[in-house]
């Protein structure tokens, strides 16, 4: 392909560890073919103040895929559609941008987007390119809860993190016979807690797929105390919730947020446990730890390949699509079909029974 494109790329909601990684492949793959790559910074903001947008050249960009976080910054704010502004009076209020966006898109040349981001930042994505922005969405998200991906970097990171922690903490439960309830992200998705609660061999895992019943926690606990464990790990997913219970979390609806800020699901439960059984129990939420760092050398990897995909799709002539890791390869599908569905963890998958089999406890017993 002859033509000289000029690209844009943006980095949108939370961080994740790889951001900087597909950054890295898609400013040489871009390269490598002559066009022009300019970074937006904090998400759609750059297009909003034009000064806050980068030339990307390979010397830019050297030595950053080791790196955690994202060289163009990002926010979980910057819906363009839904704006958070302050009015005349000063209160704040949520104003419609999107086509500010756009049209100073077309006027700085720009031939396509790259979006990375996770749902969020994907169905903002979709909307643009409904408005006439074309677009390549590349999937980022902890989570991993993207389901026309086998994985999204990000996850493995915050995977390994996740189970270091758990893995220091049994030294310490051990030594005080104690009950440690870690409550770590992932949202409505559980992927994150059973893969570590797994690998960090967990007594109990308490994931959103399935609501659990606190007296099916502490039978666990009390059954480990029965047979000599005289301390027990609990691994709660934050988006986890007893039958018959509510959501616990932090609030939320701030200007330009729609979705409730989750967390406190691991107090309650460690609550209600030292309640009924009597340990000594105490709670750590994992929180942010758990998308900062380097990323392992899978997520590298696997951003590096979300990169340069990208830019290989859109040489192809292909736009509002989103590219995705389908073993043995990458391919591109329909951006509005990338966020139709959230991938939940299938309740018959072989780690729900690997962890059943080992007598790990999912609460539901």
């Amino acid at each position: 392909m002859t033509e000289r494109l000029k690209i844009a790329v943006n980095t949108g909601g939370g961080d994740a560890p790889g951001l900087n990684a597909v950054i890295y492949a898609v400013t040489l793959a871009a390269y490598r073919r002559g066009w022009e790559v300019y970074g937006i910074h904090t998400g759609y903001n750059g297009l909003l103040d034009t000064d806050e947008i980068t030339r990307l050249t390979p010397e830019k960009v050297a030595g950053i895929v080791s790196l955690g976080g994202t060289i163009l910054g990002t926010t979980n704010k910057g819906d363009p559609f839904a704006m958070p502004v302050k009015n005349a009076v000063g209160d704040p209020e949520t104003r419609d941008v999107s086509a500010k966006i756009l049209s100073n898109f077309k006027r700085l040349g720009f031939d396509v987007l790259v979006a990375i981001g996770g749902d969020g930042s994907l169905r903002i994505a979709n909307r643009l390119s409904g408005m006439g922005m074309p677009v390549v969405g590349v999937p980022k998200t902890i989570d991993n809860d993207l389901a026309s991906t086998v994985i999204t970097f990000g996850f493995d990171t915050a995977v390994s993190t996740a189970t270091d922690a758990i893995d220091k903490l049994h030294s310490t439960a051990s030594a005080h016979e104690r009950v440690m309830v870690v409550e770590v992200m992932g949202r409505y998705a559980g992927w994150i807690a059973m893969n570590s609660g797994i690998s960090g061999s967990a007594d109990v895992i308490l994931i959103p797929e399935i609501p659990f019943r606190i007296e099916s926690v502490c039978n666990k606990i009390m059954d480990c105390e029965l047979h000599g464990k005289r301390y027990s790990i609990v691994v709660v997913a934050e988006g986890a919730q007893a039958e018959g219970g509510s959501l616990i979390h932090k609030g939320g609806g701030e200007a330009g947020r729609q979705e409730v800020v989750l967390g406190g699901i691991g107090e309650w439960v460690a609550r209600e446990i030292q309640k009924s059984t009597g340990k000594d129990t105490r709670s750590l939420v994992l929180g942010h730890l758990q998308r900062g760092g380097s990323p392992t050398t899978f997520d590298r990897l696997v951003a590096l390949r979300f990169g340069a995909a990208a830019v290989r799709v859109i040489a192809e002539g292909q736009r509002n699509v989103m590219v995705a890791l389908r073993p043995p390869t990458t391919v591109a599908v329909p951006l509005a079909e990338a966020i139709e569905k959230m991938k939940s963890v299938p309740l018959d998958s072989d780690s729900i029974l690997t962890a059943r089999d080992m007598g790990i406890s999912f609460g539901d017993d």
